[in-house]
């Protein structure tokens, strides 16, 4: 049988997935308006990725393909952009760091004339790859989540006119996560013991500007760090750095390294001893396999997430449509990274009247200014560009208004054999809070 064939039929009929177009987010309604009816007939437009297809964070890494695999056939669907079809291309980052990021980036330019590049994260500084990009003057987005981008945009904007990052930087995690208490503590379900926090975290980039950010800010919201440790990873004895925690009980944990089988091993060995703290978790509990190791000890677990498939209307038929084709244990919530980024951009290209190949700067420069104006209402929540970073604003932290940023989502665990349950922030929240099974009412 052909793959064609094997294949589930996600989008059964041209007509009634254009009847539908409006429940894929906003960008969908807006290309099928401006193609009018137009089929993606003509020259295909290359668009690539450069992704880490094998290596530690494959799994990752084939649904960013996943992603942008789905959203340019949907595209493709609603007349693509002005009646061309995308045509995706793929380059495997593996391990990853910037020789290898940029290699990738350079080979879907090189070989295929890519006219933008839609990633979802690579590991690495987050500030090589732009120039690539600005030296093909293409269009680039990405979910590496690092504040180094913002800074490199910022320096000189007029080179980095092409290079968006499609969720808010890593750091926002810090003060959201410091609101999120005080929100707990405003509403009544959460009450501190004291004011101490222990903050726990690995050597990288990511896991330490988390760390330094809830360090640098605790004091505005009453909280002092008793405990600011760095482990070595991976690691599986957390006996150490738990006596330290249980030697000075605080009322908070705050674990940044994220690492699923890490953080299991934290909580199998923190339950049987617990502390009345609450814990947070740094991005590890969203992996099934932190479930499938920690087991009841997972329940309670609070994580975050700056950029992820929202449980509402737009985010579960995206949910569907997804596991529908790639099968029922399929990462959606990864995927939904370069799928927004694919619409956003192409949203953009159409307004601007078309996308341009490398070398074509005075186009893409166009299609840039419109991804700068544009509100983008996707699956991941609300993508709109921070105008001297280009990177998306974070809701609530950043903005006030849920229609004019990302959602930094919080769920916790209160079934181990589920994904975590959306506690915050409102009104995407589809769970409530509940204390921890270690911390009695």
């Amino acid at each position: 049988m052909s793959e064609e064939i094997k294949k589930p039929n996600v989008i059964p009929s041209r007509r009634n997935f254009l009847k539908g177009a409006a429940a894929l987010g906003s960008g969908a309604t807006i290309l099928a308006g401006i193609n009018d009816g137009a089929r993606a007939d003509g020259d295909p437009i290359p668009v690539g990725q450069a992704a880490p297809l094998t290596d530690f964070a494959a799994a990752d890494g084939v649904e960013f393909k996943n992603g942008l695999t789905l959203a340019c056939e949907e595209i493709n669907a609603l007349g693509g952009i002005l009646g061309r079809p995308l045509e995706p291309y793929f380059e495997d980052t593996k391990q990853m760091g910037d020789p290898t990021n940029v290699q990738a980036v350079q080979r879907l330019i090189d070989r295929h004339s890519v006219h933008a590049v839609i990633n979802g994260y690579n590991i690495g500084s987050g500030a090589a790859v732009q120039d690539v990009i600005a030296d093909a003057g293409i269009i680039y987005v990405h979910y590496d989540t690092t504040i180094g981008h913002n800074n490199l945009i910022k320096s000189n904007p007029e080179r980095y006119f092409g290079s968006f990052q499609g969720d808010p930087a890593e750091y926002w995690y810090g003060p959201g996560f410091l609101k999120f208490i005080q929100q707990l503590e405003e509403g009544g379900q959460f009450k501190r013991p004291n004011n101490k926090m222990a903050v726990v975290l690995s050597a990288g980039v990511y896991a330490a500007n988390i760390a330094n950010a809830i360090k640098e800010k605790g004091a505005e919201y009453g909280w002092e760090i008793s405990l600011f440790e760095t482990v070595n990873v991976p690691i599986s004895e957390w006996g150490p750095t738990l006596a330290k925690i249980r030697q000075d009980p605080p009322a908070v944990i705050a674990v940044t390294h994220f690492l699923p089988a890490d953080l299991a091993q934290f909580m199998v060995q923190f339950v049987p001893n617990p502390t009345p703290s609450l814990i947070y978790m740094q991005y590890g509990p969203s992996i099934p396999a932190f479930r499938d190791i920690a087991k009841e000890a997972s329940v309670g677990v609070v994580y975050a997430t700056v950029v992820g498939a929202l449980q509402d209307e737009i985010g579960s038929a995206f949910e569907t449509r997804y596991k529908a084709k790639f099968g029922e244990n399929a990462g959606h919530n990864s995927g939904a990274q370069p799928y927004d980024g694919a619409y956003v951009w192409a949203t953009a290209a159409a307004l601007a009247g078309g996308t341009g190949e490398p070398g074509n700067d005075e186009q893409n420069r166009k299609v840039a200014a419109r991804m700068r104006s544009l509100i983008y209402r996707g699956v991941t929540g609300t993508t709109r560009f921070m105008a001297d970073e280009q990177a998306a604003y974070s809701y609530p932290t950043q903005v006030n208004d849920s229609s004019l940023g990302m959602p930094h989502q919080f769920l916790q665990i209160q079934d181990q054999t589920k994904s975590g349950g959306l506690i915050a922030p409102a009104p995407y929240n589809t769970a409530t809070f509940k204390l921890p099974p270690w911390i009695k009412a």
